[in-house]
């Protein structure tokens, strides 16, 4: 919604702007500005970037346009995941979970927190973890370096699509002067002909300047911001599933050990602890 409302106020006050300034909305269509701009910009994307984050970069636009939803039940479901699998290991001993993290699209226990097991990355790297405390013999700290060696993988891999979305941003300006050259050429071929034609060629030569510096600064941009933002959320989940691990590798009972992996998460969409507490008094 707000990247709705966003796209309104950037075209709509620039619009609207330069029609009160008695311009003419139709001297700013140029579709052919457009299509070199444009053109020039997804070709040079695809250039500069593999498959996987193009890939990546077309799942997240949705997010980006809509709004990432749910965010306190995918973090209350994480944490609650959390604590069933401490508490199981608890009463039953570790290996009574092996089976339960030895594939976790299998698991009952993981099939219960369907947003969790819906994202395999993040399935996967707590069930990993729970894994290599099953079969190895790390301590805590030696356990915390590994999975912050993995969330800074994983950070740099959920940034790669806002860091592609950003070059071509920086760089759609200067498709916007490369069209608008190209006007200009047109422009100096109709010299000594119709000055309204000419005039016409100027314009649309300039339209290109403009498409390209709105387009950077009014909707790539910002998409690119967006995307930077989501993987930031993204990561916080990962943070939190490490704090309750390793909470727990200290002897922290599991209700307590879910309130450390709730702390690492950001402050305006983390549940309460009476939300989390009521959460796990149900489970």
């Amino acid at each position: 919604m707000l990247f709705l409302i966003g796209m309104v106020i950037v075209f709509g006050s620039v619009l609207f702007g330069f029609v009160m300034s008695h311009g003419q909305l139709l001297a700013l269509w140029q579709p052919f500005e457009v299509l070199i701009i444009v053109g020039a910009a997804l070709g040079s994307f695809l250039l500069s970037n593999p498959w996987a984050v193009v890939k990546r970069c077309a799942r997240q636009l949705p997010s980006v346009i809509f709004g990432a939803h749910h965010h306190k039940t995918r973090q209350m479901e994480l944490l609650s995941l959390i604590y069933d699998i401490l508490g199981k290991s608890r009463r039953e001993g570790l290996m009574a979970i092996e089976a339960e993290v030895d594939n976790p699209q299998a698991s009952a226990i993981f099939a219960r927190y369907a947003s969790v097991q819906k994202n395999p990355e993040l399935a996967n790297f707590v069930a990993d973890y729970f894994r290599i405390i099953i079969v190895g013999n790390l301590s805590a700290y030696e356990l915390e370096g590994l999975m912050d060696q993995e969330i800074d993988t994983r950070l740099n891999e959920l940034e790669q699509p806002g860091v592609a979305l950003g070059k071509v941003a920086d760089a759609l300006p200067g498709f916007g002067i490369v069209a608008a050259v190209l006007g200009i050429v047109i422009t100096m071929g109709a010299i000594g002909g119709d000055v309204a034609e000419i005039g016409a060629h100027v314009a649309a030569a300039l339209v290109g300047t403009f498409s390209g510096v709105l387009l950077s600064y009014g909707l790539v941009g910002p998409v690119s911001a967006n995307l930077k933002h989501l993987a930031e959320d993204e990561i916080k989940l990962y943070d939190a599933a490490k704090a309750a691990i390793i909470a727990s590798l200290h002897g922290i009972a599991p209700q307590l050990a879910v309130e450390f992996g709730r702390k690492a998460l950001y402050s305006h969409s983390r549940p309460t602890f009476n939300e989390l507490e009521s959460r796990l008094r149900g489970r």
